[in-house]
């Protein structure tokens, strides 16, 4: 709608109602964590967080009506037939910027419950933030280091414990659960760097999804895997999208078995563990296939449209 402005215009409007949309629903979430601390009750503060699920909605609904009014952007999103919001699910997905949680809320709000991150357990401590994800009831994890476990053994599967304490919640309650594998956002330089087999993915990272899939995996309908592409962003496409240069931006989903993880063998047997990576190296395989696939499709039907347009012209 505003898409005609100028991109400095765009940046400053942008910025300013990101900044105003997440500080009055944060506001409000972070409360709900003050109202939930005073209930001693369990299914009372179930019933808190359901609330503040909602305002987590509506957050991913302001940041769409946020897009809408500053860019044209087409949405190119397939596989949301037969998702559930009533249902559990573990996503994991390609990294590519900081845009990339507003942009899968947004176009999961509807579909499955909000997602939820496990965040380490010093970000509570975390003004605002901290009480806010609290009250979301995401999980917090005190992840014992392998010096420590060195030190003294005896603590070995003590975060597995935590896992499943932090998940118990979750067990009467829809959930989804976001992980990042490859544990940063995508650049070339960080894929030159690891020696990346892929061209458009780092490499990915099999302990954080194997270690949810062995806290709580029974409880999870499906493993979603969701594949993001920004086929015209420039390099920063965070700011690429707040200055309504992004026209463009496709989703796949892909709904899949839940991968069974047996916990006493992943962290005892190192052959398990590697079987369950090449596993995840296939998935991630197939997923770098797909976005070469999506980038050479996107291309030919903007170049088809060019010459369409020229050939109009003349």
């Amino acid at each position: 709608m505003l898409n005609f402005l100028p991109g400095s215009v765009l940046f400053i409007l942008s910025l300013s109602l990101l900044i105003i949309n997440t500080a009055v629903w944060g506001s409000l979430i972070s409360l709900g964590g003050l109202v939930k601390i005073l209930m001693p009750a369990q299914g009372a503060r179930n019933a808190v967080t359901t609330v503040m699920n909602r305002f987590m909605w509506a957050w991913a609904c302001c940041n769409g009506g946020i897009l809408y009014l500053i860019a044209k952007i087409e949405w190119d999103v397939q596989g949301l037939e037969g998702l559930d919001k009533n249902s559990w699910y573990l996503l994991i997905s390609n990294h590519l910027s900081g845009f990339d949680i507003a942009a899968q809320t947004y176009v999961l709000r509807n579909h499955i419950p909000m997602l939820k991150f496990f965040l380490k357990k010093e970000l509570i401590y975390v003004p605002i933030m901290g009480l806010g994800c609290w009250a979301l009831d995401m999980p917090f994890m005190d992840r014992t280091s392998p010096a420590k476990l060195k030190k003294n053994p005896k603590l070995k599967g003590k975060d597995l414990a935590t896992t499943r304490r932090a998940c118990e919640k979750f067990r009467n309650m829809p959930t989804s659960i976001i992980n990042y594998v490859e544990g940063s956002r995508f650049t070339q330089d960080k894929r030159q760097r690891q020696d990346s087999p892929y061209h458009y993915l780092l490499r990915p990272k099999a302990g954080g999804i194997a270690f949810t899939l062995s806290a709580m995996g029974e409880q999870f309908t499906n493993l979603l895997d969701m594949t993001i592409v920004y086929p015209d962003a420039p390099e920063d496409i965070l700011f690429g999208v707040m200055n309504g240069k992004v026209n463009k931006i496709i989703v796949r989903i892909n709904a899949l078995p839940v991968p069974q993880v047996d916990a006493t063998r992943y962290f005892a047997e190192s052959e398990y563990r590697v079987e369950f990576q090449r596993w995840l190296n296939q998935v991630w395989a197939e997923k770098d296939q797909q976005i070469h696939a999506l980038l050479h499709t996107n291309q030919n039907v903007a170049d088809s449209a060019a010459r369409q347009n020229h050939t109009q012209a003349s």
